[in-house]
């Protein structure tokens, strides 16, 4: 399936009616399942779906990267499904917080079984980690290179990882921001990258849950275009993670743990 589909519309304005044709993106019901167990569904971007699988799995707590035996996606008339096989003993483990839930896009958190799931615990982060005023401020614009499906639809978001002098090494995008994010940390872990390295690149805004899967993902540093919400700000500096936002222009607003954004590194590397 493929991620886009051109539509035809009509072009209206005081010169009149044209006919236009328009690349919109597509967005599909995902099933995750676990060992023929279905897990959640999600609406997604259908692209770069073994990522978000595995990413999925390791942000939601099914299952850490090294537990997955296999990944396969398989499209049926209903959808996609997004099949994991980890051993049995980890797969009964989930019987008690399976959740049945058709996820619409902009939201991660609808269907979860009780508010102690949304709002939970979550590790301390250490304290390294940094990357440079300039770069940092910058990178929504170089993240903006990595957007193909954005610049022929103008309709997904994205996510990205930064690594300080390098720049944007992975880069992933959905109509769903917590998708955008799960498929990027998927491919981090299916990589190898060590994502306590560097710094998370949003297109979109920081919610709570943006924070929870950077924070799981080890990532010390969350810079976004748009605005945190409150307790996102709370839950960031309880972890010890770095939230900047509205980064445009070269310039950014830090919220938490600003010390990670370093001044003195004027030009970025």
């Amino acid at each position: 399936m493929k991620p886009t589909r051109s539509i035809s519309a009509s072009a209206l304005g005081a010169d009149g009616a044209r006919d236009v044709a328009r690349s919109l993106p597509e967005e599909v019901p995902v099933a995750v399942t676990v060992n023929g167990t279905s897990q959640a569904v999600m609406m997604c971007s259908p692209a770069d779906l073994e990522d978000f699988a595995v990413g999925f799995a390791f942000t939601e707590g099914f299952a850490t990267f090294g537990q997955i035996e296999s990944v396969e996606i398989i499209e049926t008339e209903a959808g996609i499904e997004a099949r994991l096989w980890v051993p049995d003993a980890i797969a009964d483990a989930l019987g008690d917080r399976r959740r049945a839930m058709m996820g619409p896009v902009g939201c991660g958190l609808c269907g979860i079984d009780s508010l102690e799931q949304a709002l939970r615990d979550l590790p301390v982060l250490g304290q390294g980690g940094s990357v440079g005023l300039v770069e940092a401020a910058n990178a929504p614009d170089a993240l903006r290179a990595h957007q193909p499906l954005h610049d022929l639809t103008h309709a997904v978001h994205a996510a990205g990882f930064l690594i300080p002098g390098q720049g944007i090494v992975a880069a992933r995008e959905d109509v769903g921001r917590h998708n955008a994010l799960d498929k990027l940390i998927g491919t981090c872990l299916r990589m190898g990258r060590d994502m306590s390295r560097g710094a998370v690149i949003l297109t979109s805004r920081i919610s709570v849950e943006m924070v929870q899967k950077t924070v799981l993902a080890k990532c010390p540093i969350l810079i976004a275009v748009s605005a945190p919400t409150a307790h996102a700000v709370r839950l960031a500096d309880a972890a010890n993670l770095t939230i900047a936002a509205f980064a445009r222009d070269g310039r950014l607003e830090t919220f938490t743990h600003p010390t990670r954004i370093d001044r003195s590194q004027t030009d970025a590397a």
